[in-house]
C-alpha cells in the first residue's frame, strides 16, 4: 500500500536530502524477497499473487535510483532453484509476469533504462526468453546512463563455472596447455567472462523480508559489497527504508578486505 501523508512525504524528502548530500552507491544490488509471504500476510488466498505485486514494484524502485543518480542496479528475478524447486503452476505464473513487465515497463518507447540478463536463458520457457531479447534490444541504443540487469535463471556458483569454461576454451582455441593455463590464470580473466562482464560490481547489495544471506547472487561481484538486510518484504518495500539503506552505506567505511 502506497503511503502518501504528508508527514511521511516530509521525512521521504528529509531522507532524499541527506542521501544526495553524502556518499551513494554507483551500483547496488537488489534481492527481492518475501513476496509470497507478504501475500499471506495480506490475506491473499493464493501466495503467488505476492509476485504480481512484486514484479510491478520493481519499476517504482528504479524510479527512487533513478531520483538520487544510481545508475546501475541488478535485481535478483529468479534463481535456478526457483525454476527447479519451485511448482510447474508458479513458476509458469512467474515467467509470464515477468514477460508483462518487461514489456510494458523496461522495454517501452520512452524506456529509461538500458535493459541487461545475467542467467541461463535457455532454462526459460522460449517466450520468457524472448521478452528478455526484445527488451535488451529496444533499449540498447536509448539514451541514459542507467543500466538494470535482470538476473534471471541465475545462480552464482554456475556463473563462475560458466566463465572457468569459457576460459579453458578459449586458451584451448589460442593453443594454450592446461598447465599453461593453470599458470596464468587470473581473477581478471575470470571476470572477463561472468554473465555480468563489462559491468561494474554492487558497491551494496539490499535483501529484503529480514533473511541474512546471499542465496548464490553475485557471489564473485559482491566479494567486497556491503550488505543491507531490510525486515519489509519486497511488494512492502518503501522509499525510506530504500533511502535508509543508502544512509547507512553513507555511514560506512569501506575497507575492501584490508
Amino acid at each position: 500500500m502506497k503511503i502518501t501523508s504528508p508527514l511521511y512525504a516530509l521525512y521521504t524528502r528529509r531522507l532524499r536530502g541527506q542521501v544526495l548530500a553524502g556518499k551513494r552507491p554507483g551500483h547496488i544490488g537488489l534481492i527481492m524477497d518475501g513476496n509470497r509471504r507478504w501475500a499471506r500476510q495480506m490475506g491473499m488466498a493464493n501466495p503467488s499473487l505476492g509476485h504480481k505485486y512484486g514484479a510491478e514494484h520493481v519499476d517504482e524502485v528504479l524510479s527512487w535510483c533513478e531520483a538520487v543518480g544510481i545508475e546501475h542496479v541488478t535485481v535478483f528475478v529468479c534463481s535456478t532453484e526457483n525454476l527447479q524447486r519451485r511448482d510447474d503452476g508458479e513458476v509458469a505464473f512467474l515467467m509470464r509476469l515477468i514477460e508483462q513487465v518487461v514489456t510494458d515497463k523496461l522495454a517501452r518507447p520512452d524506456a529509461r533504462w538500458r535493459v541487461h540478463v545475467a542467467g541461463s536463458l535457455d532454462a526459460l520457457p522460449d517466450s520468457t526468453a524472448q521478452a528478455l531479447k526484445t527488451a535488451v534490444d529496444a533499449t540498447r541504443d536509448c539514451a541514459t546512463p542507467a543500466h538494470v540487469t535482470l538476473a534471471i535463471g541465475y545462480g552464482g556458483r554456475q556463473e563462475v563455472v560458466d566463465a572457468m569454461r569459457e576460459v579453458l576454451h578459449e586458451r584451448a582455441e589460442a593453443g594454450a596447455s592446461l598447465a599453461e593455463v593453470a599458470a596464468s590464470l587470473t581473477a581478471d580473466d575470470i571476470t572477463r567472462h561472468l554473465y555480468t562482464a563489462g559491468r561494474p560490481d554492487p558497491d551494496l547489495v539490499i535483501r529484503t523480508s529480514g533473511e541474512q544471506r546471499m542465496s548464490n547472487f553475485l557471489l564473485w561481484q559482491s566479494a567486497y559489497s556491503e550488505l543491507y538486510f531490510c525486515e519489509a518484504y519486497w511488494p512492502a518495500f518503501r522509499e525510506i527504508d530504500f533511502l535508509r539503506a543508502l544512509r547507512s552505506y553513507a555511514d560506512r567505511q569501506r575497507r575492501y578486505g584490508g
